[in-house]
């Protein structure tokens, strides 16, 4: 079995701009104050003498490394991302960074969410990604327009019930 991956797809390159200041704070956060934590550690159990039986010098070169490694992805992708603080000529439609409240169809349900970018979605919050199916399927679209989509759990119809652009 060989140890290569296929890449992953391309997500898109936009934010809102709370979701690039958290990406940032993070990318702080972990080169200021977290790796050199690490790396006071790591010297320390270093200083121990035999590290190949040493799990203290072993478990912090493997924290070290999963730091250094979200580091460089952070770095990469912070200057890729195109920060979006805008609100679209038609508040009405859909696109990126709206909050949508849309009921289901089937089951009378409503649900609110917002779409966002792969690197800040959060499913406790009601955050998707723009790059979901139900993202995809929604973008372009205004209220009182019925959206059927293919969702993992089966097919699914809703009714966009409102469109907001509040801020962050």
């Amino acid at each position: 079995m060989s140890r290569w991956r296929p890449p992953p797809e391309k997500s898109t390159a936009l934010i809102t701009p709370s979701g690039h200041a958290r990406l940032k704070a993070e990318l702080d956060d972990l080169w200021r104050v977290r790796r050199p934590e690490v790396v006071r550690a790591l010297s320390a159990a270093a200083a121990e003498g035999d590290r190949s039986e040493n799990a203290e010098y072993t478990y912090r070169k493997k924290q070290l490394g999963e730091i250094d490694r979200r580091v460089r992805y952070l770095g990469k992708r912070l200057e890729a991302l195109r920060v979006v603080d805008t609100v679209p000529t038609d508040p009405e439609a859909v696109f990126f960074g709206a909050w949508i409240e849309l009921e289901d169809l089937d089951s009378g349900q409503c649900n609110r969410y917002r779409i966002v970018g792969p690197d800040e979605t959060d499913a406790r919050e009601g955050w998707i990604s723009i790059d979901s199916p139900l993202a995809r399927a929604l973008l372009k679209r205004r209220i009182d327009d019925e959206v059927a989509v293919e969702l993992p759990g089966g097919p699914r119809t809703f009714a966009i019930v409102s469109v907001d652009y509040a801020a962050d």
